[in-house]
């Protein structure tokens, strides 16, 4: 492995085994940790895993190279992949290269902004439901919007992705796929120590001898672990054979009862009837898709909208004129079309400058296919004062791309950049956020990547943050 001795900082690793990463992705102080590692600057050096030596990134040129321009050099790490297989099958976090790039080109038209506009009436009744709950409530003294809003966006992505309902609203209602769902990140989360033993694990045989060997492991965490998954599975399982045979039977009926037809995963079984094997998604491929559009559309945008909640109530001044905004334009209106829930500039400005702050990702990992040299766009003193102006990334070598880092990299942003400022949004942004050239999908940010592996389902949800924060009655 290259050393690089030219890295402004070297961030000592904590344990032996596990390096830094135990701090990159602890649940309760991560954040500190990712802006303890950029206060350091936009190149810095980690330790991964038994002293595994990796650089940890937020320069906007150096992430341009890995995510875009050299993007088939830099793949998701062979742990990442292995651990989305298991989990989900071979969707589109567990497949790379040909795969990967085959399978984002027949989905791309069910996240286009021409399909969320179809939606959009759909998320709105959701989101209705979820105000007038909120109502009756509203003469209780303590209302847990956290647990609501999770409700509502497991819904939103039940009816608008697989025509499903989890019957979140009804309070006599016991589902136990919803269940499961929200499980999974906190039962994963207490499965850390095992995630470094995946590539072992994954060469033990079939797959039918591997899921034997779990089976027999004597750990109560990771048998509801494989529970949940089976449960996920089947669910999956039934509900797309439900839409097959109504599809076969012509059955428009059915397929409407929920998510009115509209629904990615019926979008997508429409169109493999009237295209080749050869052009559409293998029926394994589409199971693996449901389990992931739930689990990745559920909790990251739930922990979203939760924040912006949040901020909105540190700043009530903002909160207010959010308020006034939302009057003005519903004013005489019982609900908006997608273009006009788009083009609320304040409501806007809050949402970029939530998702800047506080993304719900803080970083991802990425894998050097071959040597190669990054340049810096912001060169980093090196530990003799040198200036280092390009990094050389050996194969294999480990990169950690940070996302909230660079969200908050003062070269771009200028000195106020740890300021929650919505305003910043609505006039010209710093030449400097221009000239960076951030590779990311949204707002001149990583919140939702960059490249090829950009979060397919940005727009979707960008739409529900929306149209949650102006479903609320006029009076309230």
């Amino acid at each position: 492995m290259v050393d690089c001795p030219g890295f402004k900082a070297d961030i000592k690793n904590t344990t032996p085994l596990s390096g830094n990463f135990k701090q990159i992705f602890d649940i309760n102080h991560g954040m500190q940790f990712h802006e303890h590692v950029a206060s350091y600057g936009s190149a810095v050096k980690i330790h991964g895993i038994c002293g595994d030596e990796q650089v940890y990134l937020s320069d906007p040129l150096a992430l341009h190279h890995i995510l875009v321009k050299d993007q088939d050099l830099f793949e998701e790490s062979h742990m990442t992949i292995q651990w989305n297989r298991l989990l989900f099958g071979y969707s589109l976090p567990g497949t790379c290269g040909a795969h990967h790039k085959r399978q984002r080109k027949m989905l791309n038209p069910v996240f286009s902004a021409k399909h969320m506009r179809s939606l959009t009436p759909l998320f709105y009744q959701i989101t209705k439901e979820l105000r007038d709950i909120l109502v009756e409530k509203g003469r209780e003294i303590e209302v847990n919007m956290s647990e609501w809003i999770s409700n509502v966006s497991l819904e939103i992505v039940g009816q608008a992705g697989m025509g499903y309902s989890f019957e979140v609203f009804d309070k006599h209602a016991e589902n136990e796929y919803a269940n499961c769902i929200r499980e999974l990140i906190p039962r994963l989360s207490s499965l850390e120590a095992y995630v470094i033993f995946l590539p072992l694990l994954v060469k033990l045989g079939p797959r039918s001898f591997r899921r034997l060997l779990v089976k027999l492991i004597p750990s109560r965490r990771i048998q509801r672990v494989k529970y949940i998954i089976d449960t996920m599975y089947r669910t999956s399982q039934i509900i797309l054979e439900l839409k097959k045979h109504a599809i076969a039977q012509g059955d428009e009926t059915v397929l409407k009862q929920v998510g009115e037809g509209k629904d990615i995963i019926s979008v997508l079984l429409r169109a493999k009837q009237n295209i080749s094997d050869s052009h559409s998604l293998p029926e394994t491929e589409l199971l693996a898709h449901m389990s992931t559009l739930i689990f990745a559309a559920h909790d990251t945008t739930s922990s979203a909208m939760s924040r912006i909640l949040h901020v909105l109530c540190l700043y009530p001044d903002a909160q207010e004129k959010l308020r006034e905004e939302v009057k003005l334009t519903m004013s005489g209106r019982n609900e908006l079309s997608y273009s006009d829930v788009m083009a609320l500039p304040y409501l806007d400005a809050v949402c970029r400058e939530t998702l800047r702050l506080y993304p719900p990702i803080l970083s991802l990992q990425r894998t050097a296919l071959q040597e190669s040299v990054i340049p810096l766009m912001y060169p980093v003193k090196g530990p003799d004062g040198s200036i280092i102006n390009e990094i050389p990334i050996a194969k294999n070598q480990g990169i950690i791309v940070g996302i909230l880092a660079a969200n908050k990299n003062p070269d771009v942003w200028g000195p106020d950049v740890d300021e929650w400022k919505p305003e910043r949004w609505i006039g010209p942004l710093p030449s400097s956020v221009y000239d960076a050239h951030c590779p990311g999908v949204y707002s001149h940010t990583l919140t939702f990547l960059g490249g090829g592996r950009s979060c397919i389902g940005f727009k979707f949800a960008e739409l529900e943050i929306k149209n949650c924060h102006f479903s609320p009655r006029r009076e309230t």
